[in-house]
């Protein structure tokens, strides 16, 4: 509930700070006086943008700070959602610079507007002229019928798996989408894949066959060359080993004289075993050398293979066609293997549908439940509000498209008139009789759902009399189980209310300035004496004003 509202430097309004309790709540004053200026500062607590033109003095910055008892709204799950800390006397405050820029704060917390509009949906539900043609709209007369069918839980969970359903659809969609495009690029991939594969493609092949190619192409000339390095180190006369051996063996004789010469001596025998080692290694080689066609020419085959699909593919390594040949599988495995996943897909969608059906199916027989007490209660409110022959026609047709809120279509028909034909609420009621039906749902809903606290603005235009006693009646019956507010030119209905407060103009130092006052018992009699007979206030005016209040 509303418990404080201040307000400052916001349109006509200087300072102005009040405090309210629970139960209902009335507000009155002269057409003018200043309550659109009152809703005005309400609005922008609960999310509405703002600009400079809402400033009194635009070197000042705007103040406006509403206080609310939120503790049983249930709303720890919606201050965690928006990451709003919350308090149970939360704090909600907007700011406008003279800039023109504009903050809001809950609980001291910066947020941003969306999150705003989200907690003001909560908390203030302000009651005009546009929120009765929102009447006429199959998304609330859903509301409606769902909060008396006790339908939360089940439509919570069908928007949940309706949201899984259309990912769904979506992934289906994009997977008939790949195969049709994959499809063109199937034969293409395959082509390709089967060249890699056919390549038997090894990694650091390349460097590998290229050295073998080398070696075959210039056997002969190998051969020539290994062949005068044999000669060369073995020739009994002037061969490599010969001389090193006779070298060793002359240095050997010197060895013992000096460490100089053993030093020598010791560096001839290490070159002597190194020769030696290479000599025969030569020996090896030239054993293994052999010329081989055959051999030559698969090598040769394989490297044009391998350089081709080098070029064909823009790389640079074995490695890299490897990587490629992958990439190739797995597209044409995709591809390949498509039909399986789509009918998997499939599957899923069946199974989901299944569920939303089965949600659908609840959802419409709780409804179907329900729709018949609606309109008996709304047929007996709506009786002792002046319309005896109020009748509602409310049907339910099936469909086999999934919506938002089920699988079916609301035909809500009113008639007004004995005898009258049914037609949509918006062509068959006019506006007076369109606040009663609000007024009149409003009372159902406040017995099956915490609503918040709700403001009535003028919801009395059109009805006098007996009527507007009894829309008093009901607004004070509501106000047993919330807080209610009703600004009203009716003393009927003015003289219900716990609480009184009065909207008013008056001149400060040449400058008008609305203001709001609370009025004690003898100051209500006066303000609906005057609602009854005008400024000049008689006796008979006050007496009847007495025996409302009574």
């Amino acid at each position: 509930m509303l418990t404080s509202l201040t307000i400052k430097n916001y349109a006509l309004i200087d300072h102005l700070k009040v405090d309210f309790n629970d139960g209902f709540t009335i507000i009155t004053g002269e057409t003018g006086a200043g309550k659109s200026i009152l809703l005005g500062g309400l609005s922008l607590i609960l999310g509405k943008r703002a600009d400079l033109s809402s400033l009194k003095d635009t070197k000042t910055k705007c103040i406006i700070e509403a206080v609310f008892n939120v503790s049983n709204y249930n709303l720890k799950a919606l201050f965690k959602a928006e990451d709003l800390d919350y308090e149970p006397q939360t704090i909600i405050r907007r700011e406008i610079l003279p800039s023109g820029k504009s903050r809001a704060f809950v609980n001291d917390s910066p947020v941003n507007l969306n999150s705003l509009q989200l907690l003001g949906e909560r908390l203030i539900d302000v009651h005009s002229q546009h929120q009765t043609l929102q009447l006429t709209t199959n998304d609330f007369q859903f509301q409606v019928i769902d909060a008396l069918a006790g339908n939360q839980k089940e439509l919570e969970d069908y928007s949940g798996e309706l949201l899984a359903y259309k990912q769904l659809k979506r992934e289906l969609n994009e997977l008939k989408n790949l195969k049709s495009e994959a499809i063109k690029e199937y034969d293409y991939n395959s082509f390709l894949l089967h060249e890699l594969v056919e390549a038997n493609l090894v990694s650091d092949e390349l460097e590998a066959l290229e050295e073998e190619y080398e070696t075959l192409n210039n056997v002969e000339i190998i051969k020539e060359r290994l062949s005068e390095a044999y000669q060369l180190l073995s020739d009994e006369q002037i061969g490599v080993v010969t001389s090193l051996t006779a070298l060793k063996n002359n240095l050997q004789k010197l060895s013992g004289l000096s460490s100089k010469y053993q030093d020598i001596y010791n560096r001839v025998n290490s070159a002597l075993i190194e020769v030696d080692d290479i000599f025969s290694e030569i020996d090896v080689l030239q054993a293994d050398v052999e010329a081989d066609p055959n051999r030559l020419d698969v090598v040769n085959s394989k490297l044009q293979v391998l350089n081709n699909l080098l070029q064909k593919h823009q790389v640079a390594t074995v490695s890299e066609l490897i990587e490629i040949r992958e990439e190739l599988t797995e597209k044409v495995a995709v591809t390949e293997n498509l039909d399986d996943t789509i009918q998997n897909k499939e599957n899923e969608i069946y199974k989901a549908e299944k569920a939303l059906d089965a949600l659908a199916k609840t959802i419409h027989t709780k409804r179907s439940k329900a729709i018949p007490d609606l309109i008996k209660q709304l047929q007996a409110i709506l009786m002792d509000l002046g319309m005896p022959n109020a009748q509602f026609n409310i049907e339910l047709t099936p469909t086999k498209t999934y919506l938002s809120n089920g699988k079916e279509e609301l035909s809500f028909l009113f008639s007004a008139n004995k005898g009258g034909s049914f037609n949509a609420l918006k062509k068959a009621a006019s506006g007076g009789e369109l606040s009663r039906i609000m007024l009149a749902i409003k009372l159902v809903l406040s017995n099956y759902t915490q609503l918040p606290t709700i403001m009535f603005d003028e919801i009395d235009t059109g009805v006098s009399g007996e009527i507007s006693n009894k829309m008093g009646d009901i607004m004070l019956q509501m106000s047993k189980n919330m807080q209610v507010f009703s600004i009203t030119h009716l003393p009927q209905i003015a003289a219900k209310g716990h609480s009184h407060f009065k909207v008013y103009k008056e001149d400060v130092n040449n400058v008008t300035q609305t203001n709001l006052v609370r009025l004690n018992h003898d100051e209500r009699i006066v303000e609906i004496a005057q609602m009854l007979g005008g400024t000049d206030v008689s006796s008979s005016a006050i007496a009847h004003a007495k025996e409302l209040l009574n």
